[in-house]
């Protein structure tokens, strides 16, 4: 199918799709009138690619876990997977700590702001 096709069937824009390919995550042929050419599998792949960012993964990881890949959200044992899935749930809840410490500083500020305004 033709990037077009792809890009309707899966959501995902053309010029994203081409990061895509540029990065690795998915693979076309070229025509001999230079136009790609990806494969009935290539759906799935994006739809794999797509829930893995929705998961926080770089896509130096996606490239890595794509390969252990059994459905869209179910991985099989592969070596050095489960750590890298590992180390990004550091960076995740290290992420959200700051979010929370943040929004608490945020409210705070504004319960201050309220009450200083209507003193």
């Amino acid at each position: 199918m033709l990037i077009g096709e792809l890009s309707r069937r899966t959501g995902v824009s053309e010029r994203l799709l081409r990061y895509y390919e540029r990065t690795e995550l998915i693979h076309s042929e070229r025509r001999a009138n230079g136009y790609r050419e990806f494969g009935e599998h290539t759906v799935l792949t994006v739809r794999r690619i797509r829930a893995l960012l929705a998961a926080g993964l770089p896509t130096r990881v996606i490239r890595q876990v794509l390969p252990c890949a059994v459905d869209e959200a179910t991985l099989r044992p592969c070596p050095g997977v489960l750590n890298n899935l590992r180390d990004q749930l550091s960076v995740l809840d290290r992420r959200a700590a700051d979010l929370e410490t943040a929004r608490g500083l945020l409210r705070r500020t504004i319960a201050a702001t309220e009450q200083a305004a209507t003193a």
